[in-house]
């Protein structure tokens, strides 16, 4: 399957796998003219528990039956304590692909334009419809139950 992929601006990179066996693609930040951001020479500056939408110049075609979600990249979320929040890409969006990034540390971190930001996943989506049922009729006699946050224990 060919994931179709539109670059609104010349210098906007396709998303890319580090390697072949890599579930994800990078994504890149790709500037879209957002001046009042920019720090001279250090790039575009995400405050301390700051969130900020960024741009990646790209506009993806999702088959129906299908989702694109953006994830974190790992040594972005450790290195710059940048995590990603919204995250899903529908089938029918036809606008600019951004990412939500939240800054969850102590200090301002910057991105210069090309600097990977997230990975994108492909994945299939089941379509259901939801159906209403009585308390009586929902099967609820499993051996969890309703245990909830720790019933598993703490092992």
């Amino acid at each position: 399957m060919n994931l179709k992929i539109v670059k609104l601006r010349e210098d906007a990179r396709l998303p890319t796998r580090a390697y072949r066996t890599d579930a994800g693609m990078d994504l890149y930040y790709c500037p879209n003219g957002e001046r009042a951001r920019i720090v001279k020479d250090e790039g575009l500056a995400i405050g301390a528990r700051e969130s900020v939408l960024i741009p990646t110049g790209l506009k993806v075609d999702v088959p129906y039956g299908h989702m694109l979600e953006i994830k974190n990249k790992s040594g972005i979320a450790f290195k710059k304590q940048l995590i990603v929040g919204a995250c899903v890409v529908d089938p029918g969006y036809t606008g600019e692909v951004y990412v939500n990034l939240h800054n969850i540390g102590l200090k301002t971190q910057y991105l210069k334009p090309g600097a990977k930001i997230a990975q994108a996943v492909l994945l299939p989506v089941f379509h259901c419809d939801v159906e209403e049922v009585s308390e009586e009729t929902f099967v609820d006699n499993t051996q969890r139950g309703n245990g909830g946050f720790g019933s598993t224990g703490d092992r």
